[in-house]
């Protein structure tokens, strides 16, 4: 299995991520011209993540979104579905606690982390508000969670022209700096097929999370949810 469907089934979404986990950090810097480090950057601005805290850093991948995190003294959890994937990042970071777990059914105990976060994770899960549930049994009373996500442009123009790039530039450009170009015409759909801005929050809220907002990055196409358990 090299591409998953629409359906994403979990079989085949983290079979997707294991073949394309040795250059899967490089090839995103390259898909997006170099944002995302800017997006990380404003990830762990939103997380404020603070020492001694407990952080899951879900569908964390190689662990690059957790290092920053890490960095200011926090206790981070990189969990993943993709055994490739932590295989990956267990070769670059070998001190971190890497974790094997679904995000509909987390392998942890209620009410143990200070912060959760997922970026660019969500919308591969086959059933969100599951996960979304699942990060709020988690999450401490008073914890925060944060998701980056591709999200929809808010400039009509731009949309249109967005939509194009991801599903005529982006496979193309993919194939030549991609060992599975078929998994990045995956992520291309999966995006176009994502919820927009204010659909998320609205899933945020129904399972359980209050003060819900969204910021928007690079004029909308990755947007910052947040939300808090009470």
């Amino acid at each position: 299995m090299t591409r998953a469907s629409l359906d994403k089934q979990p079989h085949e979404v983290a079979s997707m991520f294991d073949v394309v986990a040795e250059n899967y950090d490089l090839t995103n810097d390259v898909l997006s011209l170099g944002q995302d480090r800017r997006w990380r950057k404003e990830v762990a601005r939103a997380v404020g993540a603070r020492p001694a805290e407990k952080i899951l850093d879900l569908a964390a991948g190689t662990a690059t979104s957790s290092q920053p995190f890490a960095a200011t003294g926090a206790y981070v959890v990189p969990c993943d579905f993709s055994l490739g994937m932590l295989r990956e990042g267990k070769k670059r970071h070998a001190w971190m606690p890497f974790t094997a777990g679904d995000a509909t059914r987390l392998p942890f105990a209620d009410a143990v982390f200070d912060a959760v976060t997922i970026s660019f994770g969500l919308r591969n899960v086959q059933d969100t508000d599951a996960a979304l549930r699942e990060l709020y049994r988690v999450t401490k009373p008073g914890g925060r969670i944060v998701i980056c996500e591709f999200s929809q442009p808010t400039w009509a123009p731009f949309r249109t022209v967005y939509t194009e790039y991801l599903m005529r530039a982006l496979p193309p450009v993919a194939r030549a700096v991609s060992s599975n170009p078929d998994a990045y015409v995956y992520l291309a759909e999966s995006i176009r097929d994502w919820p927009d801005q204010p659909a998320l929050a609205a899933r945020l809220q129904g399972a359980g999370w209050s003060k819900v907002a969204w910021r928007n990055l690079t004029g909308g196409i990755v947007a910052l949810h947040r939300g808090v358990r009470v």
